[in-house]
């Protein structure tokens, strides 16, 4: 139900709240780019005299869309979120908001140089993730490194003793990406397997050490606080960021079964696959139970359902990479669009969600603004329908060119078995990025006030001792 009288929460600080609303903004801004230039990915797949121009053809726009969406959606709106977590549950002004707000400009920068570049064709060649060039990669790390510095220095100067589960994950993404794009981009690792080995080390582990780890440190913030009720374990927190160090980092080789990497690597990523169902089952049931009793808040609410939807995409996708990572599997769905269909499941179905669930959750307690209840419901469908409908034909697409290749089939009696599934896919991309357009007018309807009241507080998510 929308509060008429709602008002930012008075221990806000200003800002705090203006460089989190400024990160939550342009994010919102690269959502609207970047899926944009995804679904003219999309559309060429099965219209390919769409858009007929060298700038627009498919090898430049997919790594465009990709990039735009990873670092500047998914990225931006994840380390905003973080900003104010580490600042609430520390009790403590966020340290510097103007290297904050330098750290944006910067990150914005790199966008913009690397939405250029890929663009004009000029890229390090077929690094999927990491295709810009390297000056544009060192602008990037550098935003890292002072908005990483920004919440060290946010918790560092708290005002309890206990570091609470948010900070963990939060501050554990921050350490581990400056490791990940370092080693990913030194230039004696890019030649022959080495850099095959390296490149399913560095597309994985940002998916599991940078944005697993933000969005499971806001989830324990935002979700307890909306329920106002405190996690269900946070012991389970705890095993989850462990057990998730312990076997995420050498998973990423599973991408390259029966390859020429070798076979006892391809073996131990199978392995730390399984072993990954521990902190995946041990984060999404914690995060599930602690709505245990809440149906009714679930109800009453535009965004815990983002949330809940976020934590089943969370548990089931992860499930499906580790089921994807055994030979058995692997050798129908190795290289074909079920691939696509699973990022898409994991980045869009729990990322998105559980950002956009933070997003609305979190945004009107800065602000003293909310959307329209309404607007949210469309924003939600559309989202749902949409990614259902594109990772479902995407998913089948990929099993038709497997068995296909399987069987002996030319190449060309795979592509013809997936084209209808293509035109799903697109029709799915209509509709997320229809809600995309949704959400961004209800980030504008959540715009700060001229005034937000300042003054820190003690209330804020109870820590458990």
């Amino acid at each position: 139900m929308r509060d008429p009288g709602l008002v930012a929460a008075p221990s806000t600080d200003a800002p705090t709240a203006r460089v989190t609303f400024e990160y939550l903004a342009w994010a919102t801004v690269w959502l609207l780019v970047g899926t944009t230039i995804g679904l003219i990915a999309s559309i060429k797949l099965h219209w390919p005299e769409f858009l007929p121009f060298a700038w627009l053809s498919f090898g430049r726009v997919r790594p465009a869309h990709t990039n735009l969406v990873l670092f500047g959606w998914s990225s931006l709106v994840l380390v905003g979120l973080s900003l104010y977590v580490v600042s609430r549950t520390s009790r403590a002004p966020l340290w510097s908001p103007h290297l904050a707000r330098i750290a944006l400009w910067l990150w914005n920068l790199a966008l913009l140089g690397g939405l250029v570049t890929l663009l004009a064709g000029a890229n390090r060649g077929p690094q999927e993730y990491r295709e810009w060039v390297w000056p544009l990669a060192v602008i990037l790390a550098a935003a890292v490194v002072m908005a990483g510095y920004v919440a060290y220095r946010t918790v560092a100067a708290r005002t309890l003793p206990e570091v609470y589960v948010s900070n963990w994950y939060i501050l554990g993404g921050f350490c581990y990406l400056p490791i990940l794009y370092v080693t990913s981009y030194l230039p004696f690792y890019q030649t022959g397997l080495g850099n095959t080995v390296v490149q399913g080390y560095y597309m994985h582990n940002a998916m599991g050490m940078w944005f697993t780890q933000l969005a499971l440190g806001v989830s324990y913030y935002a979700i307890p606080l909306l329920l106002g009720r405190p996690v269900y374990s946070y012991a389970l927190g705890v095993l989850g960021f462990w057990t998730n160090l312990l076997f995420y980092p050498l998973i990423g080789a599973h991408h390259f079964i029966f390859s020429p990497v070798a076979w006892w690597l391809q073996s131990t990523a199978i392995l730390f696959s399984v072993g990954m169902m521990v902190p995946v089952w041990a984060g999404t049931g914690n995060l599930l139970l602690t709505f245990k009793g809440g149906h009714g808040a679930v109800r009453r609410s535009y965004a815990l359902p983002f949330f809940v939807t976020g934590l089943i995409g969370y548990g089931l996708g992860s499930t499906q990479g580790t089921i994807e990572a055994f030979r058995s599997a692997n050798i129908y769905w190795h290289f074909t669009n079920f691939t696509v269909g699973h990022s898409h499941a994991t980045m869009y179905g729990f990322i998105a969600f559980i950002a956009w669930g933070a997003v609305y959750g979190l945004v009107p307690r800065i602000t003293g603004r909310e959307p329209n209840p309404l607007a949210v419901g469309v924003h939600f469908w559309l989202a749902l329908v949409g990614v259902l409908t594109y990772v479902i034909s995407i998913s089948v697409a990929g099993v038709l060119q497997g068995f296909a290749w399987v069987s002996g089939q030319s190449f060309i009696a795979s592509v013809i078995a997936a084209e209808p599934m293509w035109l799903w896919r697109t029709i799915g991309g209509l509709l997320m990025v229809g809600s995309h357009v949704v959400f961004a007018a209800n980030v504008w309807a959540m715009r700060p006030q001229r005034v937000v009241a300042p003054a820190p507080s003690p209330d804020v998510v109870r820590i458990p001792a």
